[in-house]
């Protein structure tokens, strides 16, 4: 598709982007509604599994997708992704209970996966990869846009409209992006002599789905599993017996699914584990942002938006002009290495927050981290496409996209026991600080009892029922309370903190690993030396099926 003329393109690459920004938006909207939504439809304990199943179908969605689209071609399933996307959103908005949402959030899921999937792919075919680096930052943007709008907006939605809107009010975007790409988007003919992976399919099925629960359900807290709970270790034991048989699997079938050999290309195999890293580092440390804001600083859920607003801003910006810089240069290392490095300095440097840590020196540490992670973001989607022969960009980037998304859900997994963890050891040190404080106002049931509320730490996140309790306490008792709640913000404190701290070990284990990524050229398309780079593309990718390659 690269010989399309250059008006084309840009009107496929608004069509692509459109449909990236109904799937994101949509996805950064309802994590503000959902506790509202849940409070209408009941069934509280069942409140994970809205997150989770839409975590676990997009996910194996978007992997299973990229073989496929690599014999058949992107455009049917995009359409495809954008037409069960918004079939899920509109059925969720006309959820009568939890279980029916549930069901609809899977569709939306499996949706949103196809349309990650394919839209990095079809950016792939349209443009040569030092082309396609100001798109990738462009496409990165998308989410800095929609992670700033959609909590804004589902706010103000649940707050002013009826909770259905939350699901409804993107559809007609979701039909001018399915529009743009059935009028504009070529369709090509399969690819002859592959065939669909129908094992490999299931078994790498069975792989992810047990791997995904399995961290999404290990913790403590309510609806969770030790780590060491035979539930949790049984779906441990399920994802390595499937993942032993899927690799043998693919090493029989003629047309695998997963190319096992694209895994000795040393470009392609470091680029996957920079993201997986650099997803569990910024995912499992970000999400505990609001926690610290909300429940350290005591800030109102919507002026907590605001206070988080500058970081998404300055990852909006920074992955823009990541990419343009990496179009004009043709070089990607030292950006790749910079951006790491800028991200995990802003997280070592949130981990020196206390409570009383103002709120400009929280805003400024924010935005150091959230420029790290707009120039490092669209770098390995980049590598990973550059590396790899033309005809293997499906799987490369669905592959690229599976390793970001478990180091994502592991990385929060991971986290959430160390913020436990934390929580329980800062807590039992205050313990006799406050079993003496509470010593001194034995006659006061009232206040025992509200201390006793909140010493849960998530209690915190209520800024309304703790001015509540306060206001209900005599004056004599209320400086009492006053000063446990301090005590328990500390201790929150120090377990967000060390959050931040692990997410920075493990966003350095990234920026190790970015000094060993070789930096070939970027092909550009320009005659005999895009045919001389797209060799040199495919002496690293060892993988079946590239013989055939041609520039």
């Amino acid at each position: 598709m690269t010989n399309l003329t250059e008006k084309r393109k840009i009107t496929i690459m608004i069509a692509i982007i459109t449909a990236m920004f109904f799937s994101a938006i949509n996805q950064t909207i309802i994590g503000v509604a959902m506790p509202r939504i849940i409070a209408k439809l009941g069934g509280m304990d069942y409140y994970s599994w809205a997150i989770t199943i839409y975590l676990l179908t997009s996910t194996v969605a978007s992997v299973l997708v990229g073989k496929l689209s690599d014999i058949y071609g992107r455009k049917p399933f995009i359409l495809a992704g954008i037409g069960l996307f918004s079939i899920g959103a509109l059925l969720s908005g006309f959820s009568g209970d939890i279980f029916q949402l549930i069901t609809f959030r899977a569709i939306q899921g499996a949706g949103a996966g196809i349309i990650m999937s394919t839209a990095f792919t079809a950016m792939g075919d349209l443009y040569e990869p030092r082309e396609r680096a100001k798109w990738t930052g462009v496409m990165s943007a998308v989410f800095g846009v929609s992670s700033v709008a959609g909590p804004l907006l589902g706010g103000y939605i649940v707050d002013h409209l009826d909770w259905h809107w939350v699901f409804w009010i993107f559809l007609p975007i979701g039909v001018v992006a399915f529009l743009l790409i059935l009028f504009n988007f070529p369709q090509v003919e399969k690819r002859k002599g592959e065939s669909v992976d129908y094992w490999g399919s299931i078994f790498l099925t069975t792989t992810i789905v047990p791997m995904l629960l399995a961290f999404s359900w290990a913790g403590e807290g309510a609806n969770k599993y030790a780590w060491g709970s035979w539930q949790i270790l049984s779906l441990l034991a399920i994802t390595a017996v499937s993942l032993l048989i899927f690799i043998w699997v693919e090493t029989k079938v003629k047309t695998p699914m997963l190319p096992l050999g694209l895994f000795k290309n040393s470009i392609f195999t470091v680029s996957n584990l920079i993201g997986f890293f650099l997803n569990a580092g910024m995912m499992g440390a970000i999400i505990y942002v609001p926690f610290f804001v909300q429940g350290v600083k005591g800030i109102s859920p919507t002026m907590a938006g605001y206070v988080t607003m500058p970081m998404s801003i300055a990852m909006l910006v920074t992955s823009a002009l990541s990419g343009q810089i990496i179009t004009k240069t043709g070089k990607y290392k030292k950006m790749a290495i910079s951006g790491l490095l800028v991200m995990t300095l802003g997280m070592v440097l949130m981990y020196f927050m206390v409570p009383s840590t103002p709120i400009y020196l929280l805003v400024l540490y924010m935005i150091i981290l959230g420029l790290g992670m707009g120039i490092a973001m669209p770098v390995f989607s980049l590598t990973v496409q550059n590396a790899v022969a033309p005809q293997q960009l499906g799987v490369a980037t669905a592959t690229s996209q599976l390793f970001r998304n478990l180091g994502g859900t592991i990385g929060i997994a991971v986290m959430g026991s160390v913020m436990s963890a934390g929580i329980a050891s800062k807590m039992s040190k205050l313990s006799g600080t406050m079993g003496q404080g509470a010593a001194s106002a034995p006659t006061d049931p009232a206040l025992a009892e509200k201390l006793a509320l909140f010493a849960n730490p998530q209690n915190l996140l209520d800024q309304p029922k703790i001015e509540a309790a306060l206001h209900s306490l005599p004056p004599e008792s209320q400086a009492m309370f006053t000063h446990m709640l301090d005590l328990i913000r500390e201790a929150m404190s120090y377990a967000i903190t060390t959050t931040f701290l692990t997410g920075a070990i493990v966003a350095g284990f990234a920026v190790v690993l970015a000094l060993f990524l070789k930096e070939i050229p970027l092909r550009s398309g320009s005659g005999k030396a895009e045919k001389k780079n797209e060799a040199k593309a495919e002496q690293h990718s060892d993988a079946a099926g590239t013989e055939g390659a041609r520039a």
